[in-house]
């Protein structure tokens, strides 16, 4: 009886694991990897913002897709948002930036 119980419980482990994907990618991305490297890039951009001067990190989103950041939020000033954007250019593994901030007058 425990036998069968066992083997009913070993058939369904290895059912379930077949026919459910593992790790999911989201937002288009190919493999999980460049999910990875996606995210990196984000707490880079966003790490370098806060040791920045130039920027005020808690008014810039941040987002990564394929090695392209995109810049969202609002800059106190045309000099801020250009700042952020050459700090976002500079982390490794970026590619291009869109830079969508918004400056407040």
């Amino acid at each position: 009886m425990i036998a069968r119980a066992t083997f009913i419980a070993v058939a369904s482990s290895l059912i379930a694991l077949t026919t459910v994907s593992g790790c999911a990618v989201s937002r288009g991305q190919s493999t999980v990897g460049e999910y990875i490297d996606d995210a990196t890039i984000t707490t880079q951009v966003k790490a370098r913002f806060v040791e920045s001067k130039a920027v005020d990190a808690s008014a810039i989103r941040v987002e990564t897709l394929n090695g392209e950041v995109m810049l969202s939020g609002f800059a106190k000033s045309a000099s801020e948002k250009a700042n952020a954007e050459s700090i976002a250019r500079k982390v490794k593994g970026v590619k291009t930036v869109r830079n969508e901030l918004a400056v407040r007058n």
